[in-house]
């Protein structure tokens, strides 16, 4: 098991605040790979942390945040280009995205094949309208591992 303290700087994480957290919550663990890995509440308000099961090694988490002041209010923050990107093992997981984004009524971009290093892409809205894309083929993940080794 790796060190549990921090030994150096690192990203870890993205904080999106969200007019009604149990709503965003059910969105992205719904329509992406991430789970609550833990919930916080204080007088002004509650966040929840989401981030891929098991990442354990370079842990990165989505804070999500309902501040009580603005809880019932819509929180865009990424729109309409600015996006989170999660990136899927099968093209057939960006169509299926994309299905279920229509059914729910919240796809924003059709799946579209894209010059590289973009790939196959669709995009969805969260509850608050922020963008969030699903690639396939985009090799983030398969880049940063090429140039840093595994």
């Amino acid at each position: 098991m790796p060190e549990k303290r921090l030994t150096r700087a690192r990203w870890t994480h993205v904080a999106l605040p969200s007019g009604d957290l149990d709503e965003a919550i059910e969105f992205y663990t719904t329509m992406t790979p991430l789970v609550v890995v833990s919930r916080h509440e204080d007088d002004q308000g509650r966040n929840a942390w989401l981030s891929n099961e098991g990442q354990v090694e370079t842990p990165f988490v989505l804070v999500l945040v309902e501040f009580a002041a603005d809880r019932g209010r819509r929180q865009p923050q990424l729109f309409p280009f600015a996006h989170l990107g999660m990136e899927v093992p099968e093209r057939e997981d960006v169509d299926r995205a994309a299905t279920e984004g229509r059914r729910r009524g919240c796809l924003h971009w059709e799946p579209m094949d894209l010059p590289p290093p973009v790939g196959y892409v669709c995009a969805l809205r969260d509850p608050d309208g922020n963008v969030v894309e699903i690639s396939h083929d985009q090799r983030v993940f398969e880049e940063v591992r090429t140039v840093w080794g595994d």
